[in-house]
């Protein structure tokens, strides 16, 4: 042997070793390597091929983790494919020791010791070796047919042990470790021995897995043995008369084809699938996928409709009796049905009813359905991140089914229901598609006539079903499907409203779950308002009624252990039921304070006020922001600053303030996160107050977004605002010049008690609101 000394760009092989004499195709896409490649592809086409150590490791390769031999290779060609890819096709030439690592980045680079084997006239003990494992190599080919024959007929060619043994260890499927092993042998005889070990073990594992297949084909043979008699059976069950076989099944699919009357092209490929069935023996898997695929289409309701109901008095009526107060909401309800009527049901307006949980969404629609003398059918949507749910899964997947929406169709059995998608704001996206994409097709009546359900296969008009959607935010929703409804807002209740509610409804409703009756069970209507101002808090009613189904449980449970009948509740006892009181609202503070102003919150559960506190010390000019406050609300914080610094001289303020006070403005209520940029006014009012020493009237709460120049913009959910304050006994509410409008959505109880006094800009407000 011959021992060189060169260097060479190296590359790191995972799970592969490579042998002198081999030749191979393999994708490279670590950027070492492939920077490696091109390095030798610019020199003389020789690469260092070595193997990892582990073949799992990705990113990070160090020298330790590389085996110490490997081979010289020359590179015969290079393809860049698609995603950086590099395919290369390579041939080993001889083998290579590291000596030192010359470069390890941004890629390898090696000083390799090169071994070339001498090839000289054969040794006995060598041509005894060659003869042993040609001779196991073709015992090899005898039992496997994972390799070409012409593979063993170059083998059968080599005379030199050397290349005889690479040649071998190059195709032979050893471990890794024996592979790398006999690369690291350099003699011959060792290195053969070491061959025909692996070759012996290989062979037995091969003769026990072709046993194995045996096995398993003679099985498979029994089985078909069962599929021709049962054929027999089939044939024989005709001749005697037995209808009870598949082809009956068929025939009755054929005679409901036949009875439905539908499109041609539907028919022509019903007909085509039933005579398909019959012709498949019924214990295959196909059989009973093309069975249930039949049976789902022909349940559809292809045909079948309700008739429609125009009276909107009976619609006027019907609202009245399920829903208390939501004025507005029942008004474009009907405005919505008159249209119906004077289109004849050809209306294709797609209404969302967005708002908090428990407001009445979903009844409002059964409420619709019960008007027009529609069926009724919910699909929720909350949750799902597949275009298959909407779509349904093409029946060639293992377990594959219809839509959410021709599922619905199924269960309500007719083609006219009024359908109600709910939650459509909680639908999400991921890799499988995007539902929301799925019901632009679904929710527009253009191209609803014609839908396509991936497991159906055939079109089905969805244009006679009256879609309603509900949703408690739209910010989640995409601007194309928003755009195809119409949105209808349902606010929160008003206290009285909530009264009227649990009154009219909910204490029914309470004592029919749990089997009572008016005699057995009262509560008075102060124990009802205790329950809403300090047993529950949220925009609809629904924890209501869930605490007045408790009391009634509780009521159930004494009289059968005390007997006493009727169990009364009113305000002292109610503690005795429900425990202490839950929820607290702020009220008005008891006197005029300094650096303390109140401001108005909207949130999921309704109307909320905020004591918004603010200090002025001695110090650097640092203006430090507490209470869990969101980016919108400390950015509003800073405008308000801002506009109090540059109308320094116009409020009687230091102007030197901003460098020697420290402001510290803090919301309570620490752990609760605050967001929105409506508290921007009341922000700047504590501030002004802290620093002018003029205290904050104790009877006025205030919203409003501020601007730099002192401008007071429009807010959202003044309603629910406008409650918050009524309840903390608020008489009057600064609100923006621009929101003057929406004081009509307050209700009527509210306006008489509260002064609303809208302004532009922050002048108007110091006036008001300071002492």
């Amino acid at each position: 042997m011959e021992k060189y000394t060169h260097v060479f760009p190296t590359v790191a092989m995972r799970g592969i070793v490579v042998f002198p004499y081999m030749q191979l195709n393999f994708d490279s896409a670590r950027p070492a390597s492939i920077k490696a490649i091109e390095e030798a592809v610019h020199g003389n086409s020789r690469i260092f091929l070595v193997t990892q150590r582990q073949p799992d490791k990705e990113d990070n390769i160090t020298p330790d983790d590389l085996y110490r031999v490997g081979t010289i290779a020359v590179i015969k060609q290079v393809m860049h494919l698609p995603g950086n890819v590099t395919r290369l096709i390579v041939k080993g030439i001889s083998r290579g020791i590291i000596r030192s690592f010359v470069q390890e980045s941004p890629s390898f680079v090696c000083e390799v010791e090169e071994v070339n084997e001498t090839y000289s006239s054969l040794s006995e003990r060598e041509e005894a070796y060659c003869r042993t494992i040609k001779k196991k190599v073709e015992e090899y080919f005898g039992v496997t047919t994972k390799v070409a024959a012409d593979r063993f007929l170059d083998i059968l060619a080599i005379k030199h042990l050397g290349q005889l043994c690479d040649t071998v260890a190059g195709f032979i499927d050893f471990d890794q470790e024996v592979k790398q092993s006999l690369l690291n042998e350099l003699d011959y005889c060792e290195r053969a021995s070491a061959i025909l070990l692996g070759l012996e073990h290989i062979i037995k594992v091969t003769e026990i897995e072709q046993s194995i297949i045996r096995r398993t084909r003679e099985r498979m043979n029994e089985h078909q043995r069962e599929y021709f008699l049962r054929e027999q059976l089939e044939v024989i069950q005709e001749e005697l008369g037995d209808k009870d076989g598949i082809q009956a099944e068929a025939d009755g699919f054929m005679q409901k084809l036949n009875e439905l009357g539908l499109p041609q092209e539907t028919d022509e490929k019903l007909t085509k699938d039933i005579g398909r069935y019959s012709r498949l023996p019924a214990t295959g898997a196909d059989s009973a996928v093309l069975r249930t695929y039949i049976e789902t289409v022909l349940d559809l309701p292809w045909n079948t409709k309700t008739d429609e109901s125009f009276n909107m008095k009976k619609a006027d009526k019907i609202l009245e009796e399920d829903h208390y107060g939501l004025e507005k909401v029942k008004e474009r309800i009907l405005e919505f049905l008159a249209v119906r009527q004077m289109t004849n049901g050809k209306n294709s307006t797609v209404l969302c009813l967005e708002g908090p949980p428990g407001v009445g969404k979903t009844s409002i629609a059964r409420s619709v359905a019960r008007a027009l003398d529609r069926k009724f059918v919910r699909v929720s949507l909350g949750g799902i991140h597949d275009e298959s749910d909407i779509r349904g899964h093409r029946k060639t997947y293992i377990g594959a089914m219809e839509g959410r929406i021709m599922a619905a169709l199924r269960e309500v059995k007719v083609k006219n229901p009024v359908m109600l998608l709910d939650e459509i704001d909680k639908m999400g996206v991921d890799y499988k598609g995007d539902p929301s994409a799925a019901l632009l097709e679904v929710l527009d009546n253009e191209q609803n006539s014609e839908f396509l359900d991936h497991y159906i296969e055939v079109p089905f008009d969805l244009s006679d079903v009256l879609f309603i959607t509900t949703a408690n935010t739209l910010d989640t929703i995409s601007q194309p499907l928003l755009d195809r409804m119409e949105v209808i807002r349902l606010s929160g209740y008003t206290e009285s409203e909530k009264f009227h509610i649990a009154k009219g409804y909910l204490i029914k409703k309470a004592l029919g779950k749990t089997g009572m009756s008016a005699e057995q069970f009262a509560v008075t209507d102060g124990a009802v308002k205790k329950i809403i101002e300090s047993y529950t808090r949220e925009s609809g009613v629904r924890k209501l009624e869930q605490t007045l189904e408790t009391l009634c449980r509780k009521a159930a449970k004494r009289i059968i252990e005390t007997g006493e009948v009727p169990v009364k509740i009113d305000k002292r006892n109610i503690s005795d039921f429900l425990g202490k009181e839950r929820y607290h609202f702020d009220s008005m503070n008891d006197r005029n304070q300094i650096g303390i102003a109140r401001g108005l919150a909207w949130t999921s559960v309704g109307g909320d006020t905020l004591s918004i506190e603010a200090n002025v010390m001695n110090g650097t000019g640092k203006v430090e922001l507490t209470g869990k406050l969101g980016d919108v609300m400390k950015e509003s914080a800073m405008a308000a600053i801002s506009y109090i610094r540059s109308s320094a001289d116009k409020l009687d303020i230091d102007d030197s303030f901003h460098k020697n006070k420290d402001i510290h403005i803090h919301v309570p209520e620490g752990a609760v996160p605050k967001d929105g940029p409506s508290a921007g006014i009341t922000m700047a009012t504590a501030v002004i107050s802290s620093l002018t020493r003029r205290p904050v009237r104790r009877d006025v709460a205030m919203t409003g977004e501020i601007t730099l120049r002192g401008r007071v913009l429009p807010i959202g959910g003044l309603k629910e605002k406008s409650m918050a304050a009524y309840r903390a006994g608020i008489k009057r509410v600064i609100i923006p010049k621009d929101n003057k409008a929406d004081i009509e959505d307050v209700p009527k109880e509210i306006r008489d008690d509260i002064e609303f006094i809208p302004v532009s800009d922050m002048d108007t407000v110091i006036q008001t609101a300071l002492v």
